[in-house]
């Protein structure tokens, strides 16, 4: 009896799969890969031979930042020798961009261990440094290791997608690193990307001085979260560009250069990246613009002709009939 259930558990053993491989039996017998963590390798039976694939996911497709990063995470971040040069490369290119001549005050937003902001403090006098910096992050196991780290700046914890709380005008310049495309994500139901992305860019507007300006590197998902991005930071104000840097290549980054109206600076991307080696500019509202004179002003009695006149008469006072779906519409052909 004992042999007969020994030789029984062997051939289950046999036939269970190593717990690594997180598979499980499918509705037809097929081996299933279960939810796996990023960069997870895992492995395909078919027949007798295995087969390995690695997933790599986004990190914000998976948990949320504070749950993500958590002491693990952080640390591995932190000591890889690729994500520091990487982030050291971003920061320089962040830095030309914001072309600081003295001296700042520098919001480093999701600074996460303080990588970016350790080169912010050893900037050369030189080179207009060096900055002081305030970090905000929303994951504590990061800021933990910064504290660790015994970086320079002073660091909050806060979710930068609700809001900027500093009072006006209190910093020169902001910088963010691999951060922003974290708003785009709603994670609970009560809350929405654009209304995250709309409070972020409001208060970063209002915490910057007249002239000041503010650089986020991100990774979009797709075009939408970029045009996202972008059109949340120009309706709050912002004078707003994206420089990307190797397009068209695995490696290529992108640059939301913000601008805040006044101090005698360009309102807008073209006055930051003019005199840049390597930079050409697609202004695409000039292209719209273009376009638009193309088609020649509004013939007489056209819709568009009729809502022009309808708006120059009610600023002038004037009772106006409200728009409607028939408003520039042809009367039929009477007989």
């Amino acid at each position: 009896m004992n042999a007969l259930k020994s030789e029984e558990t062997e051939r289950r053993e046999r036939e269970r799969k190593p717990e690594e491989l997180r598979l499980r039996r499918g509705r037809f017998g097929e081996w299933r890969p279960e939810a796996l963590p990023p960069h997870q390798i895992i492995y395909f039976f078919a027949g007798n031979f295995y087969f390995s694939t690695s997933i790599m996911s986004r990190p914000e497709d998976i948990l949320p930042p504070d749950l993500f990063y958590n002491d693990n995470e952080s640390r591995k971040y932190t000591k890889s020798s690729r994500i520091r040069n990487i982030q050291a490369s971003m920061t320089d290119r962040a830095l030309e961009l914001l072309d600081l001549k003295s001296p700042s005050l520098i919001l480093d937003l999701g600074c996460g261990s303080g990588l970016s902001g350790e080169m912010l403090s050893e900037v050369s006098p030189d080179e207009g440094g060096p900055h002081m910096w305030i970090g905000m992050d929303i994951s504590p196991s990061m800021l933990d290791v910064a504290l660790q780290r015994e970086v320079d700046g002073d660091l909050f914890l806060a979710d930068i997608g609700q809001g900027v709380p500093f009072r006006p005008g209190a910093f020169d310049a902001a910088i963010s690193i691999s951060a922003i495309q974290w708003l785009c994500n709603a994670e609970t139901s009560d809350v929405t990307a654009e209304g995250r992305l709309k409070r972020f860019f409001e208060g970063l507007y209002a915490s910057l001085r007249r002239g000041g300006r503010a650089v986020c590197q991100f990774y979009p998902k797709n075009d939408t979260q970029r045009s996202m991005i972008s059109g949340a930071a120009i309706k709050a104000g912002f004078g707003a560009g994206i420089l990307e840097d190797d397009p068209g290549t695995k490696s290529s980054k992108l640059y939301l250069v913000l601008t805040v109206g006044g101090g005698g600076l360009p309102g807008d991307i073209t006055g930051v990246v003019n005199g840049m080696d390597d930079v050409s500019v697609l202004d695409a509202r000039r292209k719209a613009a273009e376009i638009n004179n193309a088609r020649g002003p509004p013939r007489k009695g056209d819709k568009a002709w009729i809502m022009n006149k309808k708006e120059q008469m009610s600023k002038k006072g004037k009772v106006v009939k409200s728009n409607s779906k028939f408003t520039g519409r042809k009367r039929r052909i009477a007989f």
